[in-house]
């Protein structure tokens, strides 16, 4: 280009030739437009045309601006893989969405039925954790009552034989089934159960507080607040750990 003209003469290019510039470009040139020279050589009928300039190939034009075939109607199968698998990433390992529902996970009843896990615990009267369970989001709570209770591990630390099962079971009226209430009484285990409609003043908030505490620590970690793994093992790993530091804090301040 000139130094202040839109493009540039004969005369012009024949200076600098003369002064050994040699751009580079089609022919030596980097600016041939004012000129039409084309640039550079392309195989007939095998590409655009803008004038004399040559424009890249299309995918699917043929020859004389004709279209190229088509594409088939139908896609082809995929391979078949492996459910739930790890896909690579840039520097994480991300969980393939196409690979089902991960075990011990549900539709949430009360997050729009999303996918997630429940978190079922029992507690000592001083909110220290004794057993734990994972299930689905939407199985109910009474139906691991029993579990919870056979999960009991046995508890030393006095005279005697350790302690194996406790003298009484709280609860609130999402408990409230006799059908689950007769195998403890058959075991020596007193309950008391809020009853289903009836008005509220049991006196169980002045004792049952201490378990939803206790289950606002284990939500305080961010590994159990949210379930990232995809194995039901890991995340109980995770919530058992929680427990333990739990146990732990009690322990120091003892």
């Amino acid at each position: 280009m000139g130094s202040n003209r839109a493009d540039a003469t004969e005369a012009d290019i024949d200076i600098w030739s003369a002064k050994g510039f040699r751009p580079s470009g089609a022919h030596g040139y980097s600016v041939r437009a004012a000129f039409r020279h084309p640039m550079g050589h392309v195989a007939a009928r095998n590409g655009l045309r803008f004038g004399d300039d040559v424009l890249a190939p299309a995918q699917g034009v043929a020859g004389r601006w004709g279209m190229g075939s088509a594409a088939p109607s139908v896609a082809g199968e995929t391979a078949p893989g492996r459910s739930a698998r790890s896909v690579p990433s840039d520097r994480r390992q991300l969980i393939n969405p196409g690979g089902g529902r991960w075990k011990k996970t549900g539709p949430n009843p009360t997050d729009r039925r999303r996918p997630g896990s429940k978190h079922h615990l029992l507690t000592d009267a001083q909110g220290i954790p004794i057993s734990v369970i994972l299930t689905e989001a939407n199985r109910h709570d009474i139906t691991q009552l029993l579990p919870l209770v056979a999960a009991i591990p046995p508890i030393g630390g006095k005279p005697g034989a350790p302690w194996r099962k406790p003298a009484l079971i709280q609860a609130d009226r999402g408990y409230d089934f006799d059908s689950y209430r007769r195998p403890l009484h058959a075991k020596g285990i007193r309950t008391l159960i809020a009853r289903r409609r009836t008005p509220h003043g049991s006196g169980l908030g002045k004792t049952r507080w201490v378990v939803e505490r206790t289950i606002a620590w284990l939500h305080w970690f961010r590994r159990l607040r949210i379930r990232y793994e995809r194995l039901a093992s890991v995340h109980e790993a995770f919530l058992k750990l929680g427990c333990c530091l739990i146990c732990w804090q009690f322990l120091k301040r003892a």
